[in-house]
């Protein structure tokens, strides 16, 4: 089975689109006129947007409290994120949006219906890409706004990052020991066979991660779709959910069965979910699996400077660079600088901050 290729370099997709209100986001001036209308084209493009995975928020020169409520009032609030609604330049209420997300300025776009306004914010931002008002209608139409797959957690972004912000909120709040915070947000990770619908999302997370990332390597869609119709590899995604809303799919697992060791072709966990010690309880599962079925444990790792903790997780969880008979009959590396990492699996415990739920992999 081919490995895979080199990480790719993204689409240049927008991800967040801000939005200018009077005029522009519905017809009408709010202070001036009072009264202001969503047209159903602006509204069927909000929702579209949403459905993308792409984010939206708003840029505005206006009443905070009033404007918030005429966008609660026309059913539309809930889609915007982070909206800066105030009297300063729009140039840094959109870097502060950027910078709160953690999104490159490249990626953000920015639609007013004041020429003055785009000038204003592409002066001071050349790389945010701007649009008027008058474009709207064929915003849908953009490349740049059509990312090629539309994965289940792309879906569901906007609801991902309001429970983030939620989440870290309630962080910031929290008088105790960290592993107390832990504990109360209830949190809930499934490892499960990954199905077609899974394939896309799974692709992306190979793609996107690399701090915790064992190899680099990225497997295609008809790489995973290989090894999800070979009986010899179990193709695993993880997901994670907590009180406030889910984490969607922070890893994966790719796994083969050999008669003496299970080999670990692949483990990526996303690193938004490092503090919650994803990567280890993934591993502390693994342990437990290959314990109860009789077999070793052999995991391909490639060091580079940005996946240490990565390493951390393997050597905390009892992987060495040992030699052992186990290994004999696995194909070698197809790189040369992937290590073999070898663990004699003992069951262990899950940590007490989390409830498992697991498919059984004790099978050979």
């Amino acid at each position: 089975m081919r490995q895979g290729r080199a990480v790719a370099e993204q689409t240049s997709i927008v991800k967040c689109l801000v939005w200018d209100l009077d005029n522009t986001l519905w017809q009408g001036t709010l202070l001036e006129d009072g009264v202001v209308t969503l047209p159903a084209p602006i509204r069927d493009l909000i929702a579209e947007l949403d459905s993308r995975g792409i984010l939206q928020s708003v840029a505005s020169k206006n009443d905070h409290d009033q404007a918030w409520k005429q966008l609660e009032e026309l059913g539309v609030a809930e889609y915007f994120v982070l909206p800066r609604i105030g009297w300063g330049p729009k140039s840094d209420s959109v870097r502060e949006i950027a910078a709160e997300l953690n999104f490159a300025l490249s990626t953000i776009a920015f639609v007013d219906d004041t020429p003055a306004e785009r000038a204003e914010v592409q002066f001071h931002l050349p790389e945010v890409r701007c649009y008027a008002a008058e474009q709207l209608p064929e915003l849908a139409a953009l490349p740049e706004f059509s990312p090629a797959r539309v994965t289940v957690d792309a879906r569901r972004r906007r609801q991902m990052y309001q429970a983030g912000f939620q989440r870290k909120a309630a962080e910031a709040d929290f008088q105790g020991p960290s592993d107390d915070f832990l504990r109360s947000l209830e949190l809930v990770m499934r490892i499960e066979r990954a199905t077609e619908e899974d394939l896309s999302r799974v692709e992306e997370l190979t793609l996107r991660t690399s701090q915790m990332n064992a190899t680099g390597v990225h497997y295609s869609l008809t790489d995973l779709r290989g090894l999800l119709a070979d009986p010899r590899h179990e193709v695993l995604v993880t997901t994670l959910n907590d009180r406030f809303g889910p984490h969607g799919a922070i890893g994966l697992e790719l796994l083969e069965k050999h008669p003496r060791a299970w080999h670990l072709k692949l483990l990526a966990t996303s690193c938004r979910v490092v503090s919650f010690g994803a990567g280890s309880a993934i591993l502390g599962w693994l342990t437990d699996q290959a314990a109860h079925a009789g077999v070793h444990l052999v995991a391909d790792f490639r060091r580079t400077e940005r996946n240490r903790m990565m390493d951390i997780a393997y050597r905390f969880a009892g992987f060495t660079d040992e030699p052992c008979d186990c290994r004999a009959g696995l194909p070698a590396p197809e790189q040369e600088d992937i290590h073999r990492l070898h663990l004699t699996p003992e069951p262990s415990a899950p940590p007490p901050t989390l409830k498992l739920h697991a498919v059984s992999l004790r099978g050979v």
